[in-house]
Formats: structure tokens, sequence, C-alpha cells
């Protein structure tokens, strides 16, 4: 555990280093890694070209919990590869079994290996993509078990999120009150601040119909990541459906500490990690307020 710890806190004083050197700077920019997914193979050449397109951090969507791997990597080697290339290593994609079929006991094991894992990474956190909530007393059990696995991470110095996409704005449920909630809300009522801060996805929280500076002001400081996506290149003109240079007036109010890129696709003919290039140019145009 004291060796856990060291390793979270050297990685702590990495991401102050590597932070922005120039005041109204906004360089320090990081990727989700299913951005270019096919084309990180072969791995060491790929996690090159992610640092080569300007990012300086990385969120992985790979993890595979039995084998307690990373891109087929232990935990320690694929931090050291990331930093190899002047990548750190920020946090990760990872899923968790339901505890609508599985019992609770065995989602809380599972998730007792995945943060020793993400911890011996080197993360600062973990966050949950999605999830299948089907009823209301499914996303209860969810958020019973978020709340004990943003428990669980905090005592391991890490923190617990969750991503949306568009489901959790548009799927409303009946209350036993009989008024109805979004899937979203629910989650935001219902799990711990202390515990569980949430990814905005910008892109699907807009393609929800859910202006995301209604949602700061509605619950400042819950929103300590964001994933900054327009599907596309990020910020281009002839394909963007998402106001950045408005959502980023609220950055201090949202709680936001980390800007992830995440790209859906790539505009036809344009090699992938000059998309991401482009997706990153644009980003670092912008100022959070």
């Amino acid at each position: 555990m004291k060796k856990v710890f060291t390793a979270i806190v050297l990685t702590l004083s990495l991401f102050a280093a590597f932070g922005c050197k120039e005041k109204g700077a906004n360089d320090f920019i990081g990727i989700q890694l299913y951005s270019v997914r096919s084309n990180l193979n072969p791995l060491d050449e790929g996690l090159a070209k992610v640092a080569g397109a300007g990012y300086s951090f990385v969120e992985m969507a790979n993890y595979n919990n039995e084998a307690g791997l990373f891109y087929g990597l232990a935990p320690a080697d694929f931090k050291a590869l990331c930093e190899s290339k002047g990548l750190q290593v920020l946090c990760s994609h990872t899923g968790g079994p339901n505890p609508d079929c599985t019992p609770m006991e065995d989602c809380v094991e599972w998730w007792r290996r995945a943060i020793e894992h993400h911890a011996a990474a080197g993360c600062i956190a973990i966050v949950a993509p999605s999830m299948a909530a089907d009823s209301l007393q499914t996303l209860s059990r969810y958020c019973e078990l978020y709340n004990k696995v943003g428990e669980m991470c905090g005592e391991a110095g890490l923190k617990f999120g969750y991503h949306n996409h568009d489901n959790e704005f548009k799927r409303k449920y009946t209350q036993e009150d009989g008024s109805e909630i979004t899937w979203y809300d629910f989650l935001l009522a219902n799990t711990d601040p202390d515990k569980v801060f949430f990814e905005l996805d910008l892109y699907w929280a807009t393609v929800g119909g859910v202006n995301p500076v209604d949602l700061f002001k509605a619950n400042p400081g819950r929103f300590y990541m964001w994933h900054v996506k327009d599907f596309l290149e990020v910020g281009d003109p002839a394909t963007t459906v998402v106001n950045f240079p408005e959502i980023y007036k609220y950055a201090s109010l949202a709680g936001m500490k980390y800007q992830i890129v995440e790209q859906e696709a790539f505009t036809e003919g344009l090699d992938p990690f000059e998309s991401i290039a482009r997706s990153a140019d644009y980003v670092k145009t912008l100022r959070p307020e």
C-alpha cells in the first residue's frame, strides 16, 4: 500500500510539472485512446503519434480486469511506455459488472482489483463509461455500487466518475411519488458528490437535448472532467454541434480540471492522427473561465 501511495504522489507531482506554464495557456490536453483504437497498433508507434499530435496525457479504454492488463501490458509497463513518449496516464474507462445480475459482493471484488491495477498504472481516476439501466431499480443499485466504488477509490487515493452518452438525458423514469426524472438527474441526485464525479461528454449531452451550461448551474463543481467532443474533429465549423466557446466560460463553475478529447470518427480521407491533431489545436485556442 505504501508503494501504491508513493506512486500516486509522484504521478500527481508529474501532472503539476506538466501543467500550463503560461498564464491563460490551455496546452494540457488529453485524449481518450478509443479515438484512435486500431490505429494504435503497434502500440509503441501509436502512442508516439498521439504525443506528436499535441496531447499531454491519455485516458485508456482497454482494461482487462481478469489479467490486470492495459493494452496487453502490465500496469507499470504501460505507464512506463506512455511516459517514454512524453504522455502521462490520467484515467481509464472501465465498466465493471452489472449489479442487477451480479451479487454486490462480487461487483465490489471486481472493482477492488480494478482499483489496484489502476493505481499501479499511475491513474488518478477511474471512469465508468456507461451502464445498462433498464429500470429505476437497476439505476438505484448502480448508484449504491458507485458510491461504494467511489469510497474505495478515495481510500486508495483515486477518484471515481461516470461518463454519459445521450440516453441518460432522453430516458425518464417514474418515481414512487409519480414524478418523472431523467436517468442523468437521478444519478446526480443519488450519488455522493464526495465520492462520485461526472465526466461530462459535451457532444452526447448536446445531442441528448441538454445545454451543458444548465447542468453546471444546477450542479456546480460536479464535472471534474470533460469529454471535449464533436463526433469528428473538434470545432470544425462544417460539422460542429457544440458551442464550445460558450461552454468554456463556465469551466470553473462546472469544476472542470481535465479536458479529454474524444472522436467517434474521422473526416473521410484524413489521417486519424492528423485528425486528432486538428482537434487538439482547436481545444488549445479555448480558454476555460
